[in-house]
C-alpha cells in the first residue's frame, strides 16, 4: 500500500471496515493525511478500481478524547446532511458510509466521496471570492428540510465568563461587547445552517472557462437549526481574522446583496455578529496554528488577536 505522507495511516478495524464499502475487486492503494482541521483526523483514499482506473474517498475519524464524546452526535449529523443534500444544488460530498459509535472502527469514523478543488486561505483573490461565498452560503440558507428531517437547534457555548479578551485590547469596547451576549437572543425564524461556513470548509476550482468557481462545501458535523445572522457572522469573522477586519465587514453586505436575509434590526445582527466575535477569542491559539500549517505563516496568534481586537472594535462603532 502506498502511504503518500508519513503521517498518513487507518488503523486496522477502520481499514477493513473501509473495505467492506468498497465495490467489488477495488481496494486501498493510497492514504494521504488531509491538513488543515482541528476536531477530527482526515485522510484521503485512493482506491484502485476492477478496470485498473482510481477514484478518491475521504475517511473522517475523531480520536481526540473531547471530541470522542461529542461523535456520535455530530457524525450523524455530517450523515443527514450528506444525506440530505444529494441532489440539491449545494456540492457536497456523497455519504459511503458511518460508523458514530466505533461499533466496527477504533474509532468513530465516517467515509465520504472527495470532492474536486482547493481550500484557498490567501489574501489574492478575496475580493472576487466573497460573493462566491455569500451566494454558496444564500443557497444553503435556502434549504427547506421536511420538519422531520431538520437538525437539531443550534448551540451556542460562549458566555459571559468564557470570553478571553486579548492582551492590549480595548478594554472598553471588549466589555461593551460582553455585555451584549448578556442579554437574551433575539428572535429569529429558523433556517438551515452549515455552523462552521468559512473559507477552510469550502472548496474552490479555477480550471473551467468561466473563472473561479465553488466546487463544494465539506465539514457538515455541525449543522444545525436557527438564526441566519449565525452562519454569516462566522463567515464574518473569519474573514475578518484570515484576510483583515474591513473584509469580514464586507461579507455582511455581500451576503444580502446575493438575496439573504439577516435580522431586521441593527441592535439584533450585533448580538450575533459581536457572539461570534467572542467565541473566537477561546480559539484563537488553534485557529491560527492551523491557518500557518496550511501556508499562512505570517498569521502568528499574537497578529489573529490584533485582528480579532480590531473586528470587534469595529462592530461596536457600529460599521458592522
Amino acid at each position: 500500500m502506498i502511504h503518500d505522507d508519513g503521517t498518513a495511516t487507518v488503523r486496522p478495524l477502520t481499514l477493513a471496515w473501509v473495505g467492506r464499502h468498497l465495490e467489488d475487486g477495488e481496494r486501498v492503494v493510497g492514504i494521504e493525511a488531509l491538513h488543515g482541521g482541528i476536531t477530527a483526523e482526515m485522510r484521503r483514499l485512493t482506491v484502485g478500481t476492477r478496470g485498473g482506473g482510481a477514484r478518491h474517498l475521504v475517511l473522517r475519524t475523531f480520536v481526540d478524547p473531547y471530541y470522542v464524546e461529542q461523535a456520535e452526535d455530530s457524525l450523524s449529523r455530517e450523515a443527514g446532511a450528506l444525506s440530505l443534500l444529494a441532489g440539491t444544488d449545494v456540492a457536497a460530498p456523497g455519504l459511503v458510509a458511518v460508523d458514530p459509535t466505533a461499533a466496527y472502527c477504533e474509532y468513530p469514523s465516517l467515509l465520504m466521496t472527495h470532492l474536486a478543488g482547493r481550500t484557498v486561505l490567501g489574501d489574492e483573490g478575496v475580493e472576487a471570492r466573497i460573493p462566491l461565498l455569500a451566494r454558496q452560503l444564500v443557497a444553503i440558507h435556502a434549504l427547506r428540510p421536511a420538519e422531520s428531517e431538520r437538525p437539531r437547534k443550534f448551540v451556542t457555548l460562549t458566555t459571559a465568563d468564557t470570553v478571553v479578551t486579548p492582551k492590549g485590547a480595548d478594554t472598553a469596547a471588549w466589555a461593551a461587547a460582553i455585555d451584549v451576549i448578556r442579554e437574551p437572543a433575539p428572535p429569529y425564524e429558523g433556517r438551515y445552517l452549515h455552523r462552521d461556513f468559512q473559507p477552510g470548509n469550502v472548496l474552490f476550482d479555477a480550471s473551467g472557462p468561466a473563472g473561479v468557481r465553488i466546487a463544494g462545501v465539506v465539514d457538515w458535523a455541525g449543522t444545525s437549526w436557527g438564526p441566519t445572522d449565525l452562519d454569516v457572522a462566522h463567515c464574518s469573522t473569519n474573514l475578518a481574522l484570515l484576510h483583515g477586519p474591513a473584509w469580514g465587514l464586507r461579507f455582511f453586505e455581500a451576503y444580502e446583496e446575493a438575496g439573504g436575509v439577516l435580522a431586521a434590526t441593527a441592535k439584533d445582527r450585533l448580538y450575533w455578529q459581536v457572539r461570534d466575535g467572542l467565541a473566537s477569542s477561546e480559539e484563537v491559539r488553534e485557529v491560527a496554528q492551523v491557518w500557518r500549517e496550511a501556508g499562512r505563516t505570517e498569521l502568528t496568534t499574537r497578529v489573529v488577536e490584533e485582528r480579532l481586537d480590531a473586528y470587534v472594535t469595529a462592530l461596536l462603532d457600529g460599521r458592522g
